[in-house]
């Protein structure tokens, strides 16, 4: 884990019936203050920090803001090490006893190896980012290589894209897959708009983030009867009686500039207007923890988070500090209505509550970073889509549920986060237990295994949607959503090797970027021949051949017949179209060829428009799905 410590006390990282160490493992327990090698144990095996590009950009640690070791005072560090990891903690919970149950990792005997490189932001509160500078994260990689870990998972996302020769996430991660090391990194938070994507190196299994069946319902009760749904994890009640509701809008100081009005930004509500009242504040500027504070601030009683129509049906569940609830925009709309057309609008916000099997589900995250990759738009990102939105996880005791340092004292032993941070070690652990079952399969046929078995439905067996409500595309979901029971027998895979990413490198001119002694050779195969899992054709002009090679990893003598769907646009063929295998381990070549339908495209669509398709091989219950996204010049 690369990120920012761990809280070594927390239950989740106890070490009961764990084997010894296995002998393998090099890594050290470095002691610093508030944790010492005895915080080390058949758990958390290994655990060290690193301050020197830290400190040389921005001067000695404030020992307030941190600790000088590897304990976590953030959260976020606990969190992802608990996903991947953790042991089972029966009545597990999160503040207000939301979520409670059995709380468990994915992979829970698994060891964990602590890198932290994440560190705050001098003098900010901890909600608004931290800082992983470039030379801590590449020693951090560096170390896990030659400690020996087998996984890396590394939940750190930039705000936009950046190119290979800056990348040193990137560069790490080619050098931990040439000792066949998975890297797992999240996909980013600067969703939904495209192109933000992070992390998109075909080395690197990159994921986005999506909800679980659950959700915390905090209805809103109208004065007349009527029940809005609402979301929320606020473990604060307003009691069986009704307040006025108002909109932001009009509770405003006068002269406030359109384009601010309605946010609840700070120090806008007039506190005369506001004192006793729900108000309902919109999204779209400003942070959503500091609208409840602003609320609470002018008196308010309780608070309404509105969706705009970007985020939609996406209802972030905060933890707030006065009663508070979220909504949809079409419930946002309701709301607005209703003290639009009422003489005296009253409301109250009722307790939230935890619903299990809720549908549809998953959804993708409105905030999960999209594609197309712009770094390369001849790989496919994200990879996959996994579990990120209200995940219940371990917590520092030094941190506060929101990470609004000046303004939250409130202490939690687990904690409900959401972001592609908390998507990444779930893959992660998939990762793990696939490597227990498969150890000599490569990094490429794990990723491959764990793309072409994904679901590309929800739990009502509709196509996966986003946060507008229509179908998710590949740039959002990937090859679609983990799914671990079939992910260890995937029947082929697109295998490839340190080589081959090494040629990748050299046919986008990077590879002297990469620290790597290689001479590229005076031919190479194009970027799109990289033998990966999914396809993308950026600027198809007529036609594209592209070769892709499979290994059968399930029984024998086995048939696969190949299948595909496109849209009008263009045609996906395979010759052959079909493959019959002799025995396990065996490798047999085809050529995909994707066919623009001329007459089918719209004049003014622009190269960065993106038509999706699909093709598949198929014996029996094998069914290996391949992605295909294509755009025109």
């Amino acid at each position: 884990m690369i990120d920012s410590g761990v809280w070594p006390d927390s239950k989740s990282f106890n070490d009961e019936g764990m084997e010894p160490v296995p002998t393998k493992w090099k890594g050290v327990c470095e002691n610093g203050t508030a944790f010492d090698s005895s915080q080390c144990n058949r758990k958390i095996i290994g655990a060290r920090y690193y301050l020197q590009g830290y400190q040389s950009a921005f001067g000695p640690l404030n020992e307030k803001e941190d600790y000088k070791s590897a304990r976590d005072k953030d959260g976020h560090g606990s969190h992802t090490a608990s996903i991947v990891a953790g042991r089972a903690v029966p009545n597990a919970s999160a503040l207000g006893g939301f979520a409670k149950g059995t709380a468990l990792g994915g992979a829970p005997l698994a060891r964990l190896a602590i890198y932290k490189a994440c560190w705050p932001i001098k003098g900010q509160s901890k909600h608004e980012g931290n800082i992983c500078t470039n030379i801590d994260l590449l020693k951090a990689i560096d170390d896990a290589i030659g400690d020996g870990v087998d996984v890396l998972s590394i939940s750190i996302g930039f705000s936009a894209p950046i190119p290979y020769e800056e990348d040193v996430i990137a560069r790490g991660a080619l050098h931990a897959v040439r000792k066949n090391i998975v890297v797992v990194c999240s996909a980013g938070n600067s969703g939904p708009l495209p192109q933000t994507l992070s992390n998109p190196a075909p080395w690197i299994i990159t994921v986005g983030a999506s909800t679980v069946d659950r959700s915390f319902i905090a209805p809103i009760k109208l004065s007349n009867g009527t029940i809005i749904e609402g979301r929320s994890i606020t473990p604060l009640h307003m009691g069986n009686r009704f307040y006025p509701l108002v909109l932001a809008s009009d509770v405003e100081h006068p002269g406030l500039p359109c384009k601010d009005s309605g946010y609840c930004l700070d120090n806008t509500l007039q506190s005369n207007k506001v004192r006793g009242k729900i108000v309902l504040c919109l999204r779209g500027q400003g942070e959503r923890l500091k609208k409840g504070l602003e609320v609470q601030r002018a008196g308010g009683v309780g608070f309404i988070l509105g969706n705009n129509k970007k985020y939609g049906n996406d209802i972030p569940s905060d933890p707030h500090f006065i009663p508070a609830t979220g909504v949809s925009y079409e419930n946002a709309l309701k709301l607005i209505h209703y003290v639009h057309s009422t003489p005296n609008p009253m409301a109250q916000i009722l307790p939230g509550t935890t619903v299990l099997k809720t549908k549809p589900a998953p959804s993708m995250a409105s905030f999960s970073s999209r594609g197309p990759n712009i770094v390369d738009p001849n790989i496919l990102k994200p990879d996959i889509t996994a579990p990120g939105v209200d995940i219940l996880a371990a917590w520092t005791a030094e941190d506060g549920p929101t990470r609004m340092t000046f303004h939250d004292k409130r202490v939690v032993k687990y904690n409900i986060f959401s972001g592609t941070s908390m998507s990444c070690p779930h893959v992660a652990a998939a990762a793990v237990l696939l490597k227990a079952i498969h150890p000599t399969w490569s990094t490429a046929a794990i990723r491959s295994a764990l793309m072409t078995t994904a679901m590309t439905t929800d739990n009502t067996g509709n196509p996966l949607t986003d946060e507008t409500g229509n179908p998710a595309t590949p740039f959002a979901m990937g090859s679609g959503h983990f799914h671990p029971k079939r992910v260890a027998d995937p029947g082929l895979v697109y295998d490839a090797s340190y080589k081959d990413y090494l040629l990748y490198t050299c046919s986008l001119g990077v590879t002297q970027n990469f620290n790597i002694i290689y001479k590229c050779p005076k031919s190479f195969p194009e970027p799109f021949e990289l033998n990966y899992p999914s396809i993308q054709v950026h600027r198809l002009n007529y036609t594209r051949t592209i070769k892709r090679t499979v290994t059968n990893v399930g029984r024998g003598r086995d048939v696969y017949k190949f299948s595909a769907v496109s849209p009008k646009e263009y045609s996906i063929t395979a010759t052959p179209n079909i493959l019959k295998f002799n025995h396990v381990g065996q490798k047999m070549n085809f050529i995909i060829t994707v066919t623009a339908h001329c007459g089918q495209i719209l004049t003014k669509h622009g190269p960065d428009k993106y038509y999706f398709g699909w093709y598949a091989w198929t014996h029996e219950h094998h069914v290996v799905r391949s992605t295909v996204a294509v755009s025109f010049p």
